[in-house]
């Protein structure tokens, strides 16, 4: 697996990030299985977030490191700053600290890799959460800080920030991006790249991690026009142009000898600019699926045509 340096990062980052949103110590060797198959195939990069699972992901993500004695080969970003606890803003220093406090404290670690923001608070001024960031960098707690579901607006204000003031800025963002272009954002705070973005990521080379790379399974044939049962997919997804792109990425699969699913992973992969799909898999087969779609190379051609550009 190819892995890649980004600016601001010492280590380099494998170009699949495995998220681990579904794993627990409740199902340890599933879960573990799952981690050591990503980390033979070459990954290094594990995603979590204070939220997973209330907080299983991080704590079966720490066992798994102190058995097998990883954590200095391991690339770890972690989350705070979800909604909870009918608090719908809580990206407050203050809140931030709580999260990240407990982030260590399941993980079993010092120190975190790339610490993202879950979600933003326009109210809050940049400056206030940068400088709080920074103090965390200083102090060892995490390495390099990252924005998910932040505008690139906000990213650019908050870094132009950080320049001015010889401080870390935004190393990386984590919003959402597929082949199947949703309609509106899965969840209520969330963001996705819409062509605004896709030519400001083009520009400006600014890495992407983005989550539900694969469209939360679009691909993956258990999706048709007629079957409609999952109203957050329908919402989503469900319109003429994005079973056009399915419909399309079966057919290229068929000609390469890949899955429609591999097509749109691939799809992410050879976009032009930094990027690092998160993929969730539950099981080995969809692990190895999801590993499968980086031997698949898309033209200039076929990647316009599968996004219907041509």
């Amino acid at each position: 697996m190819k892995r890649i340096k980004i600016p601001g990062v010492d280590q380099e980052i494998s170009q699949l990030i495995l998220g681990t949103m579904m794993y627990s110590p409740a199902q340890y060797e599933h879960s573990t299985k799952m981690l050591d198959t990503f980390f033979e195939a070459g990954g290094n990069t594990l995603d979590t977030a204070h939220i997973y699972g209330g907080g299983n992901s991080e704590k079966l993500i720490g066992l798994w490191m102190k058995e097998r004695g990883n954590r200095e080969e391991v690339f770890l970003i972690d989350k705070g700053g979800h909604p909870q606890g009918g608090i719908p803003n809580r990206v407050s220093p203050e809140y931030i600290k709580l999260d990240l406090d407990e982030n260590l404290t399941r993980l079993d670690t010092d120190y975190i890799d790339l610490y993202m923001l879950h979600r933003d608070d326009l109210n809050m001024p940049v400056n206030t959460i940068i400088d709080y960031l920074n103090e965390e960098i200083d102090s060892g707690r995490i390495r390099a800080i990252a924005a998910s579901n932040w505008t690139p607006k906000r990213i650019v204000e908050a870094n132009a920030y950080a320049t001015e003031n010889r401080l870390n800025g935004f190393v990386a963002c984590s919003n959402n991006i597929s082949l199947a272009v949703p309609m509106e954002p899965m969840w209520g705070g969330c963001v996705n790249v819409d062509e605004d973005a896709r030519r400001w990521h083009i520009e400006s080379q600014f890495p992407l991690m983005p989550w539900s790379s694969q469209a939360r399974g679009f691909f993956s044939g258990a999706f048709t026009p007629d079957k409609r049962d999952n109203g957050d997919m329908v919402r989503v997804y469900y319109n003429d142009n994005n079973f056009e792109r399915l419909s399309r990425a079966n057919k290229l699969g068929e000609k390469n000898g890949f899955s429609a699913i591999q097509v749109s992973l691939a799809y992410c992969l050879n976009l032009p600019f930094p990027i690092f799909p998160i993929v969730g898999p539950a099981n080995l087969d969809e692990m190895n699926s999801s590993l499968g779609a980086l031997n698949l190379d898309l033209s200039d051609d076929e990647m316009a045509w599968l996004n219907l550009e041509t």
